[in-house]
């Protein structure tokens, strides 16, 4: 009964480890990296900055009321250049003063306002879409990261195996030295690349852990060393781009066009309403002195024509500015088909690679099996064994590496094509 105990408990133990460790995912490892960076914060402050501004322009359309005073001194008056006989006519002070305040109210701005919220939208939407093409680059960083631990535990995986081979051979090695058909020596050979093995088990998991926590501090998590990750599937091979800078360039070209029309609407007439009202001495009738209420009120049109000299430049220098950005996009686009052939010329090898790879991995076992037996049998010594143990290992060491390598390629054109 006591045993049964130590057994439920120690499956338990394992059962609980097991259902402990964290799964990851490439894509959540993108989405909590992309939301964890610090970055990502100014994604709402640009909307913010936006909204804001947006709907302090559409204030536009609200009444403005300005105050103003003013007292002057002036070098001459305007005098009535008549004498009438037993009549004295005023003469007013060169000194005037005057405090008013002035209601204005749009009718017509010429769609200038409408055009000012319009360039904000389209401002925001630039940012915010270069913000997308900066969070692109952690997608990177963290497919290399994500890519290397999968690496170490294959590893990890593949050393056990040699530590095990390694174990086998020390076993029939030790029932020899029973015999008297061996020396003490190869055992120790053997035993020293096991310990050998085990030291490179440490360094393994001292990489994978250092990637861990690399991993970590972009997802804004504690990962354990028992973490596991989920090989991703293998991607299409897909050529078309879609990366986020194309996007970018075509909000770039959209807020230049905006700016175009808003040179139009700033060489409209503007029509406004307004009524002033104040105090002045002298007031609307400035032959009396005093000081003295008075309102006016009406209609102000303004039309600035100076604009229309220099509008025609301002749409070429837009155009100018069109045609950068379109260079820009054209050598983005050069650079990436670039990659996208060298990333395929990658995969192609690799590919290869791995056509002769599981017969290398066949035959290397093969000998490892016979070696085995000749061990066993005395016909060969530790050292020949050992030889191609390790030799075996290698071959199992760059399968894994070309496998694992040949799906990071897969997904680095994943990411250069931005699919």
């Amino acid at each position: 009964m006591k045993r049964l105990l130590i057994l439920f408990v120690f499956f338990s133990t394992i059962s609980y480890a097991q259902e402990s460790a964290k799964l990851l995912k490439l894509d959540d490892c993108y989405k909590m990296a992309e939301e964890n960076y610090p970055l990502s914060k100014k994604r709402e402050l640009i909307a913010k900055s936006g909204e804001f501004t947006i709907d302090n322009i559409a204030k536009g359309y609200y009444p403005k009321f300005d105050f103003n005073a003013q007292a002057t001194y002036q070098s001459d008056v305007t005098k009535v250049p008549v004498s009438i006989p037993g009549t004295t006519m005023p003469i007013l002070n060169k000194d005037q003063y005057k405090a008013y305040g002035e209601l204005n109210q749009v009718i017509y701005d010429g769609g200038n306002i409408k055009q000012q919220k319009d360039i904000t939208t389209s401002q925001t939407k630039v940012q915010q879409q270069q913000l997308a093409v900066d969070l692109y680059s952690v997608k990177q960083r963290v497919t290399d990261i994500y890519f290397g631990i999968l690496i170490y535990e294959e590893q990890l995986r593949q050393n056990e195996l040699l530590k095990n081979d390694i174990s086998i051979g020390m076993k029939t090695v030790e029932a020899q030295i029973k015999n008297g058909t061996t020396y003490r020596s190869s055992f120790d050979l053997l035993k020293a690349e096991y310990l050998k093995a085990d030291q490179q088990a440490i360094s393994i998991r001292s990489y994978k852990k250092a990637y861990l926590d690399m991993l970590g501090l972009f997802i804004n998590e504690e990962l354990a060393a028992n973490t596991k990750l989920e090989t991703p599937q293998t991607t299409l091979n897909v050529q078309e781009i879609n990366r986020p800078e194309l996007a970018l360039y075509n909000f770039r070209n959209e807020s230049f066009e905006l700016n175009k029309e808003t040179i139009d609407a700033g060489n409209r007439p503007k029509l406004n309403f307004f009524v002033q009202g104040g105090i002045a001495n002298p007031a609307l009738n400035f032959l009396k002195e005093g000081f003295e209420w008075y309102y006016i009120g009406g209609l102000r049109l303004n039309w600035s024509l100076t604009g229309l000299y220099t509008s025609k430049k301002q749409k070429e220098i837009i155009d100018i500015n069109k045609l950068e950005v379109e260079a820009e996009k054209e050598t983005f686009l050069f650079n990436t088909k670039q990659s996208i052939r060298q990333q395929n010329g990658e995969i192609e090898k690799l590919q290869e690679y791995l056509n002769s790879d599981d017969e290398i991995v066949a035959l290397r076992g093969n000998v490892k099996k016979a070696s085995l037996a000749q061990l066993e049998n005395g016909v060969i010594s530790t050292d020949d064994y050992l030889k191609n143990v390790n030799d075996e290992n290698e071959a199992k060491q760059n399968k894994i590496i070309h496998t694992t390598e040949l799906l990071l390629a897969q997904y680095k054109q994943k990411l250069i094509t931005g699919n």
